[in-house]
């Protein structure tokens, strides 16, 4: 099965219960996982080759949480092309602001313009819509790793 690296951008933690029950699904599934609440950029590298599953929610003015914001700059700045890079994206948010997901969005953006493939769609986990955001991302999570090779 395949090997994947959760990167996890929480402020009060629901991104990282998000990613926590991905870690469990995605090992029930037979892959082999590690999640990274502060991953840096020799743990991403490694995933370059494997898979990346980005789990992030969106603070201020649609900003990256401290936990994932040195992570994404790096890759943005240090990083480049990297068309070997197969990811998923889970984007929390809350549309009561104005840039809902924006810090997902950006980090889809940023993979994107490096040439990785985002397998399946990004999911937006909506706080206004959903309180317990692992309700609608363990449907996504399971399908998601049904995908991987």
């Amino acid at each position: 099965m395949a090997q994947v690296g959760i990167f996890v951008g929480t402020v009060y933690g629901n991104s990282l219960l998000v990613a926590e029950e991905a870690e469990t699904i995605l090992q029930e599934q037979g892959h082999e996982v590690k999640l990274f609440e502060e991953g840096g950029l020799e743990a991403w590298q490694f995933y370059r080759q494997h898979y990346a599953l980005v789990i992030t929610s969106t603070t201020g003015q649609g900003d990256l949480p401290d936990s994932i914001a040195p992570l994404f700059h790096a890759i943005r700045d240090q990083v480049g092309y990297q068309p070997e890079l197969r990811y998923g994206l889970i984007a929390l948010g809350d549309s009561s602001y104005d840039n809902f997901c924006g810090a997902g969005r950006a980090f889809d953006v940023l993979l994107q313009e490096q040439g990785a493939t985002r397998v399946g769609e990004v999911l937006e986990i909506d706080a206004m819509e959903q309180p317990e955001p692992e309700a609608v991302s363990c449907p996504w999570v399971e399908q998601w790793g049904a995908l991987l090779k």
